[in-house]
Order: structure tokens, then C-alpha cells, then sequence
């Protein structure tokens, strides 16, 4: 490949990375020629193709509310966004809605967290028992007291359709996306000159954007810039219970654990899928050589998912588990924040990095956000400063409460 330049170069082309570029294109205000580069276009170990795919507003901080509202408009009209030739992509949003469940001891952080989210514009509603037993009478309330559900702009939807609408997209346009591994920045004083491929290659460029998932640390890392971000691993368990649970939204348990159901209901049952944060302590890092359907430890199921889910849902006592896969989570561990915009020392290197399992909900507003930054010199619509690296480098933590 030749040294030709770009005005921005992408690292990462799933989700976010391929945002920014939609992003970037569909700006009037910019005329640059934009590379992604993708070092697996089949995208079989990205986040994005393997995550639980969801949406929430149920967040402890404004900024990932309002990231998420703009997400929730974005895919309700994702046909008029990212269509191409009259092909309009189908993603399957479900806005089923989140139900956090709180004992006692949780209440008056949810009652809390309810008046922000209601406050910020979402559709969030606070159950008593009462509500909470009349609505969901599958549902083993004996230690709850309460609970906030999404009533609308809240669910699941196609993962991998949204990754490839917004990939398709950003091509049609005119963005250039090449196969490839990045190995470093090259950058001298306080710029990124150029971005260096494994196979010797070179691109300069004017801006570089690092949508590098797992391997987002690293990379910055060549540039000088440390972030905080781990590459960890997390489970999805799916399995399919003949049990009736009807209208069940996305459970998030008084333990953490979560489910939610998965396509139409068949003669076998209704399938589900479910997972869990392990605890601090035991908590797996990602390792690309050794992912998928191999690498799942069902003893996490069996002895901490599982006997919260039948403990809360005496339905999923009974069930037949499926096919479980692993997948990244790229972990901010000094927040559990995303780490958004310009970096600190090294102002034309974007950073998108640490979504913390936040990463395809966010990445509408994310990659918005960052297009204008690049684009016009600043957020234009949605200040994600709040989200920057400055936090980060000063230690001024914005945490949030409400990761999964």
C-alpha cells in the first residue's frame, strides 16, 4: 500500500470507528478523505458482534443519559439515517424496556437515580411491590421493595445489523476502509503525524481516531498517552425456558445478574439470554487467541447465574441452556466511563476507548460527537466533555453506578 494521506484515519471499524466515519461523511461542514482501518472485516471477535446488544437511559450519570436518549432517536429513525439505494437496514429494536430490581438496602439509590433519569427526559417508571406484582406475577418479589422500569426507549435490537448499516453507510458515502493491523502512532512533539502499519506501511494524517476496542490501550500507549482500560471477558448464556414469562423486559437482578428474552417464542419455549459482572476479583481478561464458544466457563452459570435467575423467576428453574459465547469488554478501570474526545497531551488523537459495556448503545452519540470535534473544532450538538481524558489524567473520576 502507498503513503498516501488521509485527513483522518480511523483505527477500528466496528461500531464506533465506523460511526465516526457515517458521522464524519454525512457532515457537510467537512470535505476530508477518511480511512478506517480494520484489521478483521469479518468482525467475529468484535464487542459489537458479540455483546448483548441493548439500550438504556437507566443510568447515575447525565451525560450517559442524554448519550443514550439521542441513541434511542437515532435508531427509531435508523432507516432514514443510513439507508443506501432505497435499501433501508432492519436492526430489530425491540424497546422491551430494563427493569432494575432494589431491596431494601438499594431503594433509595433507585428512587434517586429515577428523579435524574426523569429529570434528564427518560421514560422511567418507579414500581412499588404492589406495581412491580402486578405487572411481572412471575416474579419472586420476597426481598424487593422496588424497582425501575423503561416504559419506553429502552431494549435490545441487532447488534451486527448496526455495525454493518453504519459501515455500509460511511462507504457509500466515500469513506476508504482497509484491511489491515495497525502497529503504532508515529508523533513527534504533541501531534500524531502518521499511523504505521504492521506490513511497514504509513499513513499520514491530520487526525487519528482510536476506536481500537480491546486493543485501544496499547495503541494510545505509542502515542504517549496511558488510559486505564482493560480488555476483559464476559459471558452470554442463552437458554430456553417452557415456563410462561410474558412481556419480560430486560431483568437486571438485585445480584447483578441480568436476562432477557431472545426472539419469538417457538414449541421448544421462549429462549433467553443472560450474563453476570464477575466480581472484582476473579474477573477473566480477553485474550483474542483463545475466544468463543470454547472458552466459557459454565461453572460461572451453574453456580452464580443461574440460581439467581431461578431464585427470581421460579420459571427459569426448569430450562435448557444453549450455546454460550465469550466476548470483549473493554473495562475503564478508573470509572467505568468511556474515555471520549481529544486526548489530553496529544490534542489530534482522538480517543474512543473504555466503553465498559456501553460501546454500540453510545456509539450513535459517540460518533456524532467526535465528527464534530473534528469537523468544526468542537462538540456542536452534545457536549461529551464530561467524558474526556482530562478526567482521567487530573483523577477526577465520574462514576457510574448502573454497569452491567
Amino acid at each position: 500500500m502507498s503513503d498516501a494521506s488521509a485527513d483522518v484515519v480511523i483505527v477500528g471499524g466496528a461500531a464506533i470507528g465506523s460511526s465516526v466515519a457515517y458521522h464524519l461523511m454525512a457532515d457537510p461542514g467537512f470535505k476530508g478523505r477518511v480511512v478506517v482501518i480494520e484489521k478483521d472485516p469479518t468482525y467475529r471477535l468484535s464487542a459489537s458482534a458479540l455483546s448483548a446488544a441493548s439500550i438504556r437511559q437507566q443510568f447515575s450519570s447525565a451525560v450517559n443519559i442524554r448519550i443514550s436518549l439521542h441513541g434511542i432517536a437515532f435508531l427509531r429513525a435508523i432507516a432514514t439515517h443510513l439507508a443506501v439505494d432505497g435499501d433501508a437496514p432492519d436492526i430489530g429494536l425491540k424497546e422491551g424496556g430494563y427493569l432494575y430490581l432494589a431491596s431494601e438496602a438499594g431503594a433509595g439509590t433507585l428512587q434517586n437515580l429515577n428523579a435524574l433519569q426523569r429529570t434528564e427526559g427518560a421514560d422511567i417508571a418507579l414500581l412499588d411491590k404492589g406495581a412491580l406484582a402486578a405487572r411481572f406475577p412471575w416474579l419472586n418479589l420476597d426481598d424487593v421493595l422496588c424497582g425501575n422500569l423503561g416504559v419506553s426507549g429502552e431494549g435490545w435490537f441487532d447488534g451486527w445489523g448496526l455495525l454493518q448499516a453504519f459501515r455500509k453507510k460511511a462507504r457509500a458515502l466515500g469513506a476508504t476502509y482497509i484491511t489491515g493491523e495497525v502497529a503504532s502512532y508515529e508523533w513527534a512533539g504533541n501531534r500524531v503525524q502518521a499511523v504505521l502499519l504492521g506490513d511497514g506501511s504509513r499513513i499520514p494524517c491530520g487526525f487519528a481516531v482510536n476506536a481500537a476496542g480491546s486493543h485501544g490501550a496499547r495503541l494510545a500507549a505509542t502515542a504517549g498517552v496511558i488510559i486505564p482500560v482493560m480488555p476483559k471477558k464476559r459471558y452470554v448464556f442463552p437458554f430456553t425456558c417452557k415456563g410462561e414469562v410474558p412481556n419480560c423486559p430486560l431483568l437486571i437482578d438485585t445480584s447483578g445478574v441480568y436476562c432477557r428474552p431472545e426472539g419469538h417464542r417457538t414449541a421448544e419455549g421462549q429462549m433467553f439470554i443472560c450474563g453476570s459482572s464477575p466480581p472484582a476479583d476473579n474477573d477473566p481478561d480477553w485474550d483474542d487467541g483463545a475466544a468463543g464458544v470454547g472458552d466459557v466457563d459454565w461453572s460461572f452459570f451453574e453456580d452464580t447465574v443461574w440460581p439467581a435467575l431461578a431464585a427470581r423467576v421460579p420459571a427459569f428453574e426448569a430450562i435448557k441452556p444453549g450455546q454460550a459465547w465469550a466476548g470483549p469488554y473493554d473495562m475503564n478501570m478508573f470509572d467505568a466511563n468511556a474515555i471520549i474526545g481529544p486526548a489530553f497531551a496529544v490534542p489530534n488523537l482522538m480517543l474512543a476507548n473504555g466503553f465498559s459495556g456501553h460501546g454500540l448503545q453510545q456509539s450513535p452519540a459517540v460518533g456524532r460527537g467526535l465528527a464534530e470535534v473534528i469537523a468544526h473544532g468542537r462538540y456542536t450538538s452534545l457536549d461529551l466533555t464530561d467524558l474526556g481524558h482530562e478526567r482521567i489524567v487530573l483523577g477526577r473520576p465520574l462514576f457510574e453506578a448502573n454497569v452491567i
